[in-house]
């Protein structure tokens, strides 16, 4: 098979000895599931129960989670359980009934949003949200070219898939999509928002002179699966130009939404752009399956009165329990200055770790999401892929969960749940440090 990028850059590849139970499980697996499916790390990991921004693997021995960002507000919190729990016991359908918890929902979630985003429909997973919101944009522009970043991720339906190319494998990008480099501050410096600018231009000419014209320039705004990107003078000229182009912008929020950049809920937000369309899904409701799509109302009106809409699962009352509960741990336990302190604290203290380390080039990021870039050396800043993969499980050894991104996956990618703490961050850096200087 294929190298997948996003997928390969960490995962199991049976090259190392692992215990015969652990092995007979993959095998297992493997077996009733097929060879599609990924798992992390050279020594894969037994999950069987989580709290907070901890987990514990079958043996009980505890993990320190600084990856996963779907239990936003930690694994099983109890606010969270507690809501859950109350609505499955009262009552769970479909919105052809009509339910207070949707609209109440509703409400509260786009009074986060600028006025101008005014409506939202709800999907299962963020793959059905961009989905959607390319049907939106194609109905309302009446074109069909989408330009995309060189390593995007935005979904496996068959139309995400085709604005994905960081899946690799078989999969191609269609040929209505363009890409265009990442902004990558690291290495463009001051030029970096005009480079972005003038790379949608050549793209939005060249969809033109095809054929497609422009429907949309979709972005993750924090750039995660490009290498993690936090420079805020790169969205909002590239915006313009799609938009003069007749384009529609929408922002992917799967990643960087709901607080995590410390900055405000929304990752587009620290770009000082209002979108045209938000997608939005992992973190939504701790773990259930909720996504949805907040539009203008404008943009929606051609696909809202010409295509009927519904989602068996999307929008049900458990679901909307959950996104709720969601918000009400952010806003009660204050996750967004929180992920602002805590992450502050974890990146000065990685900086102060790798200042004198031959293989580190950069440690960037906002709130709780930080990439830390392995490179050969720091004058050619050449992307080391080796080095990251060894030291992203090295740092499993130590029971520390992180992964990898970028083109070239050399770059750490740092997301752990909200709810991490200064003595998350002593464990994280101390390991850290350790793994570091395990390192050739």
């Amino acid at each position: 098979m294929r190298f997948s990028n996003i997928m390969d850059s960490n995962s199991y590849t049976g090259d190392q000895s692992i215990d015969p139970g652990t092995e007979q499980l993959i095998s297992a697996r493997t077996r009733l599931l097929g060879p599609a499916y990924r798992l992390f790390y050279e020594r894969p990991v037994h999950l069987v129960r989580g709290r907070g921004s901890h987990m514990f693997d079958a043996d009980g021995v505890r993990y320190l989670d600084a990856y996963n960002n779907v239990v936003s507000v930690g694994h099983c919190h109890p606010h969270v359980v507690a809501q859950v729990t109350r609505q499955l016991e009262t009552l769970n359908t479909h919105t052809r009934y009509l339910h207070d918890g949707i609209v109440a929902y509703s409400e509260r979630l786009l009074a986060t949003m600028p006025d101008e985003v005014d409506q939202v429909m709800y999907a299962c997973t963020g793959s059905e949200a961009n989905d959607l919101a390319l049907r939106v944009a194609q109905m309302y522009t009446g074109a069909r070219g989408v330009i995309v970043t060189r390593d995007a991720y935005h979904g496996n339906t068959e139309a995400v898939t085709a604005i994905s190319p960081s899946i690799g494998g078989e999969t191609v990008t269609g040929p209505h999509v363009r890409t265009v480099p990442a902004p990558d501050s690291y290495r463009a410096g001051d030029d970096v928002a005009a480079r972005f600018r003038a790379d949608v231009e050549a793209a939005i000419a060249d969809l033109q002179r095809c054929g497609h014209g422009v429907s949309a320039l979709i972005v993750d705004t924090f750039f995660s699966s490009d290498g993690i990107y936090p420079d805020t003078s790169v969205l909002a000229p590239a915006v313009e130009a799609v938009r003069a182009a007749g384009g529609v912008f929408i922002a992917d929020e799967v990643q960087p939404g709901f607080g995590r950049t410390g900055d405000d809920m929304w990752g587009f937000a620290r770009h000082n752009v209002v979108p045209d369309l938000v997608t939005m899904g992992k973190p939504m409701a701790n773990g259930l399956p909720v996504a949805a799509m907040a539009a203008r109302s404008a943009v929606l009106e051609p696909f809202a009165v010409g295509v009927p809409y519904f989602n068996t699962f999307g929008g049900n009352p458990v679901s909307m329990a959950a996104a709720a509960a969601v918000l009400d741990v952010i806003e009660n336990e204050e996750l967004v200055t929180s992920a602002a302190t805590v992450g502050a604290a974890l990146r000065h203290e990685l900086t102060r770790i790798t200042a004198d380390h031959p293989h580190i080039g950069d440690v960037r990021g906002a709130g709780l999401y930080v990439g830390v870039e392995l490179v050969e050396d720091r004058d050619a800043a050449t992307p080391d892929r080796t080095r990251a993969h060894d030291l992203v499980n090295e740092m499993r050894d130590r029971h520390v969960l992180i992964s990898v991104c970028g083109t070239y996956g050399n770059v750490l990618k740092i997301r752990p749940p909200l709810v991490f703490s200064m003595a998350d961050v002593d464990w994280f850096c101390t390991e850290f440090a350790g793994a570091l200087a395990h390192l050739p």
